[in-house]
């Protein structure tokens, strides 16, 4: 069975199969098909994003003890964002599994990095419900804490951009949505970040702020290869 094969790369096999079923149903799949909204991960992801949140908060309590509480929930937030949930839903080849309804699957759903990210977090939860928190915790470490510098890095990207486009050019960038594509439960925000009217980078998320990351992590990419602002 395919799902028996994501349990052997999750490292835990469920005792209640239709949670992991449910974990991998999209809205989109369950609104083509008539089913009760109730039965799509929706509920399960945010169930596991307060999972995760506290296994991560537990690993860094005991990983940094001399860390104060500020530089705790930045490393925290750099953790959990959607770039990293995405990076370990790659990991686990999770868009092969997921549900999803035929307009989804052709606008390429299963590669889209909120959806991705939103169904890692609804797999948090399921582990969670089946076997409680210390399996869970046992998956978040394994797929979600690792690399914690890098991910810390790549978090600041807005805060790097604006040092360093202050320092060379004296002037700070500036995010334009120029795009909010797709129905409501799954919106995608298209942004570009200008310098001096100049579009240094674009990106896009489930929400504008991550898009606005996004745009800031490209034009980071952009300016490294260059050299120059």
């Amino acid at each position: 069975m395919i799902n028996e094969e994501l349990e052997e790369k999750c490292g835990y096999s469920f005792k209640d199969k239709d949670l992991l079923n449910r974990a991998l149903k999209h809205s989109s799949w369950s609104f083509e098909h008539k089913e009760d909204p109730l039965l799509c991960n929706e509920r399960l992801e945010f169930l596991g994003d307060a999972v995760l949140e506290l296994a991560s908060s537990v690993f860094l309590y005991h990983e940094y003890p001399k860390k104060q509480e500020g530089e705790l929930s930045r490393l925290r937030a750099a953790l959990v964002w959607e770039d990293a949930l995405f990076e370990a839903a790659e990991e686990l080849s999770l868009g092969d599994y997921l549900l999803l309804g035929k307009g989804e699957e052709q606008c390429g759903g299963r590669g889209k990095k909120s959806l991705l990210s939103d169904a890692f977090e609804a797999l948090i939860g399921a582990i969670y419900l089946d076997g409680g928190f210390a399996p869970a915790e046992a998956f978040v470490r394994r797929f979600c804490l690792k690399d914690v510098e890098r991910h810390s890095r790549n978090h600041d990207c807005k805060s790097a951009l604006q040092e360093l486009t202050q320092k060379k050019n004296g002037h700070l960038p500036s995010y334009r949505l120029v795009a909010e594509k797709g129905p409501d439960h799954s919106k995608e925000f298209v942004v570009e970040v200008l310098l001096d009217g100049r579009v240094l980078g674009s990106g896009s998320g489930n929400s504008r702020k991550t898009a606005e990351k996004e745009a800031a992590k490209s034009a980071l990419e952009t300016l490294k290869r260059k050299e120059c602002i």
